[in-house]
């Protein structure tokens, strides 16, 4: 412990600066990482929704250099880029790196780290978007239920989604039960492997039979 102390002592006004900063970025970086984990971060950017306003008056080329710049600033990548630009900053001015020549290479490491966020931000939000154009394909779709759907409760049902038997949780339209292995029929997506089904009639059957 006197040694920490000794060390803490022995950093300049600046370099506790950078080591406080680089303490904070990186418990609140930390802190995002797991609400995306657990699902709850998924509205990543405070400025998503006045991209979306901005890029609806913007022509196609102009639209896309507006989203490519507000993703760039998502909070994430943001909290990146101060996480490793104060732990840069600190450490190279700790092993006595001049603090202009410092500062530029902590700022090199905060760019490539807000850049990297982005990129894995962006990749994560195609694969979700993939995803849901994939179980959008399956509307319309006639399944069998798989687990029982009980009263305004959640089933599952087995049913061909872009020319694959998937899964999905499902309810009833109505909240009507409906026992394993019946006929039904996907008519809405009510969320990213959740789906709303109709039993299918048995003349109704008969008729998509032929």
């Amino acid at each position: 412990m006197e040694a920490l102390n000794a060390w803490w002592a022995g950093l300049t006004t600046l370099n506790h600066g950078f080591y406080i900063a680089a303490l904070f970025f990186s418990a609140f970086f930390l802190w995002q990482l797991i609400m995306a984990v657990i699902g709850l971060g998924a509205g990543d950017t405070v400025l998503d929704s006045a991209a979306d306003h901005s890029w609806e008056h913007d022509s196609p080329a102009d639209a896309h250099d507006t989203m490519f710049v507000f993703k760039l600033l998502s909070i994430r990548s943001l909290i990146a880029f101060a996480t490793l630009f104060s732990w840069a900053g600190a450490l190279y001015i700790d092993h006595g790196i001049p603090v202009s020549t410092a500062l530029t290479y902590a700022l090199i490491w905060g760019l490539a780290a807000m850049v990297v966020v982005s990129l894995l931000m962006h990749l994560l939000r195609r694969m979700t978007e993939t995803g849901n154009m994939q179980i959008d394909s399956c509307l319309g779709s006639t399944g069998s239920v798989h687990l029982d759907i009980p009263v305004e409760g959640m089933g599952e049902i087995r049913v061909a989604c872009s020319g694959v038997m998937t899964h999905f949780r499902a309810r009833t339209a109505g909240g009507k039960p409906l026992k394993a292995g019946a006929e039904a029929r996907v008519v809405k997506v009510l969320g990213p492997n959740i789906v709303e089904v109709v039993a299918v009639s048995p003349i109704e059957g008969k008729d998509n039979s032929k």
